[in-house]
């Protein structure tokens, strides 16, 4: 039989402040619950209410079921081709002349995912995106740069800084300098100066909320006769077509030809897999490098200082341990000294678990096997099934119980612990970790993710001392498919041991 979740007569239980559509009844018929949940941003809040209330299996639309078993991570998310994702993905996908053309991100096809993927995939990996180091550096120093010359010095010495924002305006100018050479120029500005950031916000909540009733989309976005949708990121898609035309006809010049950035990649992938990389395709590559790779990087860095600063014993550890590194401050920390620091790996680890870039289902149809859970229960061929990354990264059957907690100790061997447990109760949570996915569709961008975060925690804290503005004032979440915050108004000062 297929498991029903403990909701009474299908009915989920809501409290009038919890929903203003409690009048929509029984979620057998209706997807209406659920898109009112993305509608109110605070999907994954309430979600984790009802897995705390009903268990593992919790039943949130007419054919889906939102699960919370690490054991089945590795069945849904394998690399197999049978489970392929539901048409959720389908609306983030772009027009291009009049036709709705599919990326790495929006596909739904295994084959078709493998087909663009194997071309570029060598490009995302951790050797390859090394390259972009030595680029990545004069990013960063010009972020410090920023940082330093309007919070910490002169007149502006002492003024609060909105890290939230400038962290945000870091990530997309370092993705846009390693896809096209460029940056969109938000930190010279200071500001959201194009609202492409903002438009970003605005798409993802719209494609988070559309995705509950794919086919809406349809009507709205998509729609041939009249385009009802979200404001469009033209200025992504504009520079992605004016970068790759440039590039192809040989008149883009780049301040270091012999340094090869993402677009460079993109075409040598066309040239030599003509049958499989077009135009459309490098277009649909340059916006999942944009959006995903800026947004979800500095969701990361928010929620990393966030923890820190809510914790400030785990804050004076982790600064402690990279003054005692002695690291030449000139530069930034490189990636292979940060990554050796256990603290540092364990901060950015357990911030990753408790704030994932991603809040809402990674969802997958059961395909014509079957699936039967851990309790017995069988789940039909067809039923759309998936696990929410913010909700595995709280199962107590793998964290403990304080998996509500903030406690990087809990990624390091405890004084009482043999080589042997630790490293059995490593695998554990490294198995349970959703932060980039999983399997097949797993984030190709998470080298470079990873690569930035490293870097930039560890040299932020190396050379400043950070503090909350106001420790009273709120920082805000919304939940949606990229948990966005803001909210962290800091001050910085250089550390005397600088």
């Amino acid at each position: 039989m297929t498991p029903r979740s403990a909701l009474e007569n299908d009915q989920v239980p809501m409290d009038q402040e919890q929903s203003g559509l409690m009048f929509i009844g029984s979620i057998e018929f209706t997807n209406l619950w659920r898109l009112h949940q993305v509608w109110t941003q605070k999907y994954q809040w309430n979600i984790k209410r009802l897995h705390d209330q009903y268990g593992p299996v919790v039943r949130i639309g007419p054919n889906l079921l939102d699960l919370d078993y690490p054991e089945l991570i590795k069945t849904l998310y394998s690399t197999d081709g049978k489970w392929r994702k539901t048409e959720f993905y389908h609306n983030s996908s772009t027009i291009i002349d009049g036709k709705v053309t599919y990326h790495l991100f929006s596909t739904t096809d295994q084959v078709a995912h493998a087909r663009m993927k194997k071309p570029v995939v060598k490009y995302y990996s951790m050797s390859s995106i090394l390259g972009l180091e030595r680029g990545m550096n004069e990013v960063i120093n010009d972020f410090c740069g920023h940082l330093e010359r309007r919070f910490m010095e002169g007149n502006n010495k002492g003024k609060d800084c909105d890290l939230g924002k400038w962290l945000a305006y870091y990530t997309w100018d370092l993705i846009s300098s390693a896809t096209f050479s460029k940056r969109f120029g938000y930190m010279e500005k200071g500001y959201d100066f194009d609202g492409t950031i903002h438009i970003a916000d605005q798409v993802t909540d719209y494609f988070a909320m559309v995705g509950q009733i794919p086919f809406l989309d349809f009507l709205l976005d998509k729609n041939p006769i009249k385009r009802i949708g979200p404001p469009n990121l033209g200025n992504v898609t504009r520079i992605s077509v004016e970068n790759m035309i440039a590039r192809l006809q040989g008149k883009c010049e780049k301040t270091d030809p012999n340094e090869m950035d993402f677009l460079d990649h993109f075409i040598e992938a066309k040239t030599k897999n003509p049958d499989v990389v077009d135009e459309k395709l490098i277009i649909g590559y340059l916006q999942v490098n944009m959006l995903a790779g800026a947004d979800t990087t500095a969701i990361t860095l928010r929620a990393i200082f966030n923890f820190l600063l809510r914790n400030p014993i785990a804050f004076e550890k982790l600064g402690r341990e990279l003054v005692e590194a002695k690291f030449d401050l000139s530069n930034p920390v490189s990636y292979s000294s940060a990554r050796a620091l256990p603290y540092l790996d364990a901060v950015i680890k357990e911030a990753m678990r408790m704030h994932p870039g991603v809040g809402m289902l990674l969802e997958r149809y059961v395909p014509d096997s079957g699936l039967t859970l851990p309790d017995g229960s069988y789940v039909p061929p067809g039923t759309a099934v998936g696990i929410n990354p913010y909700i595995m990264g709280r199962n107590k059957s793998v964290w403990g119980d304080d998996a509500d907690d903030f406690r990087p100790e809990r990624w390091l061997q405890a004084d009482n612990e043999d080589e042997e447990d630790y490293q059995r109760r490593l695998r554990n949570m490294s198995n349970a970790d959703l932060t980039f996915g999983s399997g097949s569709r797993i984030c190709i961008g998470r080298n470079i993710a990873l690569l930035e975060v490293y870097k930039v925690i560890a040299t932020l804290v190396s050379r400043y001392e950070i503090s909350l503005a106001d420790p009273c004032r709120e920082f805000v979440m919304i939940s949606t498919w990229f948990p966005r915050q803001s909210g962290l108004v800091c001050t910085l000062r250089k550390r005397k041991e600088v």
